[in-house]
């Protein structure tokens, strides 16, 4: 896949911001499917047949665009939570609709529910690869004040946007890569330290990484470029590293064989 250069970033940067661009979520995924149990992989490929977690990552923000009242209305909150006291998250500041948490556990219920259909579960696999991607991003745990950075207008090479579409594409988009070339520089980097590390599958923990990480990224002048990205690139490549760990780990926990008591829809 062949993705635009740094002259095509001002088109990207006119489309409305969705958590990871469709690059960030691929290759949080490609990095899970190479590190999903036997188990894991078994189930992915019974649900998906031959989409890997790749193509699947992307789904949730591809249906956006059909005009069903699922998709325009009931899954919109679903893709981010908003924690407007303290460093963690709270059930309370959820919405009467819902958010990320709320999805993540519905969603896991119905794939660990024996009487849920195929398509059922199809659905919740691939909005769990998605929403776990999210959580990763660290504007998709704000504060509640600026929209996860929509309203944090900046100018990017000069080009007018806001903070939350520079971290969901712009720095992403820069490096003039395919998301599996990304995923492969990304994946090298991993050491078995970080991946024992990272594979604890509790949300709370990654939700707690990314407010950590929002509140250092706001930029004092709002017209970035090279500096901001140099700045903060490391830290990009970090939380896409998280984030497909976490998923290959969140997928190898509920997947695995239960024996004696089910555990909790999210992990503790």
């Amino acid at each position: 896949m062949r993705i635009y250069s740094l002259l095509a970033i001002p088109l990207l940067l006119t489309t409305p911001a969705q958590a990871w661009g469709p690059v960030g979520h691929r290759i949080t995924g490609a990095i899970a499917d190479e590190n999903l149990s036997g188990v894991a992989r078994a189930h992915v490929h019974l649900l998906l047949g031959t989409q890997d977690l790749a193509e699947a990552a992307t789904w949730p923000d591809d249906m956006k665009s059909d005009p069903a009242e699922y998709w325009q209305k009931k899954a919109g909150p679903w893709h981010y939570v908003t924690v407007r006291q303290g460093d963690s998250y709270q059930s309370k500041d959820a919405p009467p609709e819902g958010d990320a948490m709320s999805a993540l556990d519905g969603f896991t219920a119905t794939l660990r529910n024996p009487k849920s259909s195929i398509e059922d579960k199809r659905l919740a696999l691939r909005f769990i690869v998605h929403i776990i991607g999210d959580l990763h991003q660290p504007f998709h745990a704000g504060g509640g004040d600026d929209r996860g950075g929509n309203d944090v207008k900046v100018t990017w090479f000069g080009r007018s946007t806001n903070l939350h579409s520079v971290w969901d594409s712009a720095m992403i988009e820069q490096r003039s890569l395919s998301y599996s070339e990304y995923a492969q520089w990304l994946s090298r980097t991993i050491s078995p330290e970080q991946m024992i590390d990272w594979s604890d599958p509790a949300p709370s923990v990654w939700i707690a990484e990314s407010i950590a990480l929002r509140k250092t990224i706001y930029p004092a002048d709002p017209a970035i470029s090279w500096d901001y990205a140099y700045k903060h690139r490391s830290a990009m490549d970090d939380r896409l590293k998280r984030g497909g760990i976490r998923i290959a780990a969140y997928l190898n926990w509920l997947f695995e064989p239960r024996r004696g008591a089910v555990p909790t829809a999210t992990p503790k």
